[in-house]
């Protein structure tokens, strides 16, 4: 069996995922906190809310403080002259190999969250789909994605 990939991801990606999870997270909290109001108000059953405030509890939890622990953890990538090797995953782990031949482009791209951090994620698109390795330095996704590109180019007479 091949080995992992030895590459990891920026450690600012983890800072990232969580601000991202809060995001989510409050409008889960906002429904939550509306729900309670609204079974004070109009004396419905507290069982809906209940139930909710302790999914809304656990959800925090998982997607705010657990999973992007774990999911930077699990993130790797390789790139080799011939393909490209990603690994991610948190309770399943995939692990994808990508033909350079494969490759028709690779971009960089950076939201806000991201931007604040000074991280980048690199898409790299076959004709099938679109692979990405995330939160990864500016420089290094720039880098990465030169990299990619001229490996990917083929010369007329290789096809």
């Amino acid at each position: 069996m091949r080995q992992p990939p030895s590459n990891t991801i920026a450690l600012e990606a983890i800072k990232a995922w969580k601000i991202t999870a809060w995001i989510y997270m409050a409008v889960l909290w906002l429904v939550t906190i509306g729900l309670i109001v609204c079974s004070l108000v109009w004396e419905i059953s507290w069982w809906f809310p209940g139930v909710l405030f302790i999914i809304s509890g656990l959800g925090t939890y998982l997607s705010v403080y657990l999973f992007p622990v774990l999911r930077w953890k699990r993130w790797r990538y390789e790139v080799f002259e011939q393909e490209i090797y990603i690994q991610h995953g948190i309770l399943i782990v995939s692990r994808t190999l990508i033909p350079m031949i494969r490759v028709q482009h690779v971009d960089t791209k950076q939201g806000p969250i991201l931007k604040k951090y000074k991280l980048a994620s690199v898409t790299i698109s076959t004709a099938a789909t679109t692979h990405e390795i995330p939160a990864l330095l500016e420089e290094d996704a720039s880098e990465l994605r030169d990299r990619i590109s001229a490996l990917a180019r083929v010369d007329e007479d290789d096809v």
